[in-house]
């Protein structure tokens, strides 16, 4: 999507795609019980796209590098060979570590669990990676980097002085004279008793190493920095800005800004606590920076709002400089409508100019100069509005899915129940619509031809409860399995390919 809109795009970008199985990691047999630490809670690319992270709810990152582009040399070696560019993406574990204990706060009397929120990369440096972790209370600041093992191969000993115990064998026994150090030499004679200059030739006991090599090299990762005791509610939301330098982290009424290097103080930038708790009517659910302006930053609502507000107005962002919304039908309330409104998750596109917010039934592409109604909307799984009672009473109608753009801004993704995920082309009078399911064989299903609902909202977050349904599939693919869901994905950020959480599993596709 181009920052003059997607109508100057040519209808041959719009075409579309066809999805294959890439990769899976961490794949589960039939019938295999998943541990509760193993599920996977959050996905990152970083900005090259070479590098992948995901958090799980046992409190561990594990990253992945790319290594099909090592293989085959660099993007401007492949078109110089004439080389066809279009490769299979290739993943490999690097390494993982534990990001995040369980805790207790004893002033609250409250358990803080260790599963991973969300993971932000930042810019990296000489080598080393730099990545932000948290969990619902603390952000952790990670730096790995490969470090050379280095091991003595040379000794100063002589080989044919040395004895099986490893010390050097001497021809006199003469006594030993004790230093103050600690250590000791072969007197030359009993009445020297206070000569303690050393004798000639040195110590032939005393072991030095004359060759280090450096034979191998391990990941270490080692945490810079620790941004606690900042926020009273559980951190929803953290976000790197374009200066390189701060970021943001948001829970359910306070939005922080922090400098990467003091995590001892932060700002408090927005805030929307009432003076009296009996009057709040929305939490904060979402926040991400603008990708190139580093004083623009967007959050989202319990209400279906977005607002976009800027720093250089004032310390304490407590007035939005745009608001987005889109406004009911009449006669279109129910007792649900203000529950599935809630935004879950909000992305800037790449350009800048459009955000992409998810809430139960949809997703919503905004255009920041257009407050009044986004420029398109898509149905997720519009088949369940009849089980909405259902998915109340199971507490799968609080479950928050994330959503993604791909980098040229031409398409948005999104899960849906059944372990399936959803890809729709966003250019007008596109009616790209892909429905796949996180498996080694992925069945492209036909979906409807999106169509803009009429609906906002009002409510708060809850946390999210494991409910159980009856499973089943219809014949348009549509899921009734509401204990598998896909909640996390995220699209690499200059190709068409898409890293999707399944429970434990880690499935990857490209097109």
């Amino acid at each position: 999507m181009k920052g003059n809109g997607a109508e100057d795009l040519s209808p041959g970008l719009s075409q579309p795609l066809e999805w294959k199985f890439s990769q899976v990691f961490g794949e589960r047999a039939a019938g295999e019980e998943v541990q509760e630490v193993d599920i996977i809670s959050a996905i990152e690319f970083d900005k090259s796209g070479d590098h992948l992270a995901t958090g799980d709810r046992g409190g561990r990152v594990v990253l992945f590098e790319r290594i099909d582009v090592r293989s085959h040399g660099s993007r401007k070696d492949l078109e110089k060979q004439d080389y066809p560019t279009i490769r299979h993406p290739e993943f490999r574990y690097k390494t993982e570590f534990q990001s995040h204990e369980p805790e207790f706060d004893y002033l609250k009397s409250l358990e803080i669990e260790e599963k991973i929120n969300k993971i932000k990369w930042c810019q990296t440096a000489n080598g080393a990676l730099f990545l932000l972790s948290t969990n619902d209370k603390t952000i952790k600041y990670w730096k790995v980097q490969e470090k050379k093992v280095k091991k003595i191969s040379e000794m100063n000993m002589d080989a044919s002085k040395a004895v099986q115990n490893g010390s050097i064998a001497s021809s006199s026994m003469t006594p030993r004279r004790c230093l103050p150090n600690g250590g000791c030499y072969e007197g030359h004679d009993s009445h020297s008793s206070n000569d303690l200059s050393f004798p000639p030739g040195g110590f032939p006991s005393l072991h030095l190493p004359v060759v280090v090599t450096c034979q191998e090299t391990s990941l270490t990762a080692r945490c810079r920095k620790i941004y606690a005791h900042a926020h009273d509610y559980h951190i929803n939301s953290i976000s790197n800005n374009s200066d390189g330098e701060t970021f943001i982290s948001a829970d359910d009424l306070r939005i922080n800004l922090w400098n990467l290097e003091i995590s001892n103080q932060s700002f408090n930038i927005v805030d929307v606590k009432p003076a009296n708790m009996e009057d709040l009517t929305e939490v904060i659910t979402s926040a991400e920076f603008h990708p190139t302006h580093c004083n623009m930053l967007a959050y989202s609502s319990s209400k279906g709002s977005i607002r976009l507000i800027d720093l250089r107005q004032s310390a304490l962002c407590d007035k939005h400089s745009k608001m987005f919304e889109e406004r009911e039908a009449p006669g279109s309330r129910s007792f649900f409508t203000e529950i599935i409104a809630s935004i879950s998750d909000i992305r800037f596109a790449k350009d800048g100019r459009h955000i992409l917010s998810r809430d139960y039934m949809t997703l919503k592409l905004w255009d920041i100069n257009m407050e009044s109604a986004p420029v398109a909307t898509f149905q997720i799984h519009e088949y369940l509005r009849p089980k909405l009672c259902d998915l109340y009473e199971n507490d799968s109608i609080f479950d928050k899915f994330d959503c993604c753009l791909s980098g040229d801004g031409l398409r948005v993704a999104t899960g849906s129940y059944g372990n399936l995920f959803r890809v729709f082309g966003c250019i007008p009078g596109s009616n790209e619509a892909a429905t796949l399911e996180a498996s080694k064989n992925p069945t492209r299903r036909q979906v409807q031809t999106p169509s803009r609902p009429a609906r906002s909202l009002s409510s708060f977050a809850r946390v999210v409860r494991r409910g159980a349904e009856s499973p089943g599939v219809d014949a348009n693919g549509n899921s009734f399995d509401f204990t598998t869901k896909l909640l996390h994905l995220a699209w690499h950020p200059t190709e068409n390919s898409i890293a999707c959480a399944a429970m434990n599993s880690l499935y990857m596709y490209y097109a």
